[in-house]
C-alpha cells in the first residue's frame, strides 16, 4: 500500500497507474497503460523455484506485449520506497518519450 499511496498522485504528471490491473490472463501489480509499464512486488514466496519459473514465463509473455516490467521486493519497497518511486517514475518518463517519438 505504501507504493500505492506514492504512485497514485502521478495520474497528475501524466502517469495514470492502475493498482490490481487485468493484462491477459495476469494480475499486474501495478499498471502504467500510457508506458506500458508493468510494477511487480514481491513477497518471500516468489523465491521459491515454481514461483520464479511462474514469474519469468509471465514477465516474458508481458514484454512480448510491448511491456517493460519493474520487479522489487517487499523488503525493498518498504526500506527503500524514494529510490524505487524514482526508479518506476523515470522509467515510465522514458517509455512514454519513446512511444511518442
Amino acid at each position: 500500500m505504501r507504493l500505492w499511496f506514492r504512485l497514485r498522485p502521478m495520474r497528475n504528471h501524466g502517469m495514470a497507474f492502475r493498482r490490481q490491473s487485468p493484462i491477459g490472463n495476469y494480475i499486474i501489480d501495478f499498471e502504467c497503460r500510457r508506458a506500458q509499464l508493468c510494477v511487480e512486488v514481491d513477497g518471500a514466496q516468489h523465491a521459491a523455484s515454481s514461483a520464479m519459473n511462474y514469474d519469468m514465463v509471465r514477465t516474458n509473455w508481458l514484454k512480448s506485449q510491448g511491456y517493460e516490467v519493474l520487479r522489487f521486493t517487499n523488503h525493498d519497497v518498504l526500506k527503500h520506497t524514494d529510490l524505487i518511486l524514482d526508479q518506476i517514475v523515470e522509467t515510465a518518463k522514458r517509455r512514454i518519450a519513446e512511444r511518442n517519438a
